[in-house]
């Protein structure tokens, strides 16, 4: 059984320029969310079950922790190339540096990026050396934890309103596993200051879907491009610009827990589009955290949609797919 997320072709067909919408972004507070977390989850499965995307306030991490974050990628990707390229993203460990080498089934082109990837049991030899960006390694991991914390408190919610135990997703997101499979991503992409008219043209990062239970988005504020559309209007494009805010997180539904939900919650299509030429031009850097279920976590929603699959299946499955879909470009 497939569903609309396992067609090989499926990123091939949202990759159309198409028009711009407004839609409401749905902004949830979670202040005080142990007295309000029945409110909460209610306000976060209508988000999730329509957009597929909702922004948070009132999360916790404190808007010095996350200038500093942004800081220290910024410092990150000021290093040498060569320096950089010491700590390679080798296939299939989302650990580590790479440059303009992820491609979009929706584009067929790379994306106009680069990316450090930190997933904590996957990092011998792929940190930046101490004296070169002192506190790097501890504040990134600190952040990275901070982020867990956010998303299971979400991830919660979403168990509460499926009728699971309230911790059901914390326990199959255990960082102590050797299966952890999180991932917090710095990301940097390319000024356009000195473009020429045609590099305008086409995506900094192309129309995709995440493969993952559940991200979390940093952007900062005069550094746009986000944009989402529900996947059923996908093909035709009406895309809904997400305006990025510092301290304002971004959640989006991914792919895992689209499935896990038994298709309730949505994993719709998103994407980072090139600015126009009177637009800002300078560099555009965002942090996600990507909630990712533990490999030897069993996927399964409670209706039994779909058969059991393992998380390292899951994501396998659908790498696979995204290869054939470029390769029948």
């Amino acid at each position: 059984m497939t569903s609309r997320l396992d067609e090989l072709d499926r990123e091939t067909r949202i990759g159309g320029m198409g028009r711009e919408r407004d839609r409401e972004v749905a902004l949830i507070d979670l202040t005080d969310f142990d007295t309000r977390k029945a409110e909460i989850a209610d306000e976060l499965w209508q988000a999730a079950t329509g957009l597929g995307l909702f922004q948070l306030t009132g999360h916790g991490i404190p808007m010095a922790r996350i200038e500093e974050a942004f800081a220290l990628s910024e410092a990150f990707f000021a290093l040498p190339e060569a320096e950089k390229a010491r700590m390679p993203l080798k296939p299939g460990t989302n650990a580590g540096w790479e440059f303009k080498s992820q491609v979009r089934p929706s584009t067929g082109t790379p994306d106009q990026k680069e990316s450090y990837q930190i997933t904590r049991p996957r990092m011998d030899g792929l940190w930046p050396d101490e004296a070169a960006i002192p506190g790097f390694r501890n504040t990134m991991l600190a952040f990275e934890r901070a982020n867990w914390d956010v998303a299971m408190k979400v991830l919660s919610c979403f168990a509460l309103k499926m009728g699971l135990d309230e911790p059901f997703f914390t326990g199959h997101h255990d960082p102590a596993s050797p299966e952890y499979q999180s991932t917090l991503r710095l990301i940097h992409y390319l000024p356009m200051t000195d473009a020429k008219p045609g590099d305008f043209e086409g995506w900094r990062a192309g129309a995709h879907t995440d493969f993952d239970c559940l991200t979390l988005l940093h952007q900062k504020t005069g550094q746009g491009g986000l944009q989402v559309c529900p996947g059923a209007e996908a093909e035709g494009g009406d895309w809904t610009n997400v305006a990025p805010v510092t301290g304002i997180i971004t959640c989006n539904i991914g792919d895992m827990l689209m499935r896990w939900s038994d298709d309730r919650l949505l994993s719709n299509p998103h994407r980072v589009r090139m600015p126009r030429p009177d637009e800002y031009l300078g560099p555009r850097y965002s942090i996600p955290f990507f909630a990712q279920a533990n490999r030897d976590a069993i996927l399964q929603g409670p209706l039994g949609k779909y058969p059991p699959i393992t998380a390292a299946d899951y994501i396998q499955n659908r790498l696979a797919a995204n290869f054939e879909a470029l390769k029948s470009r």
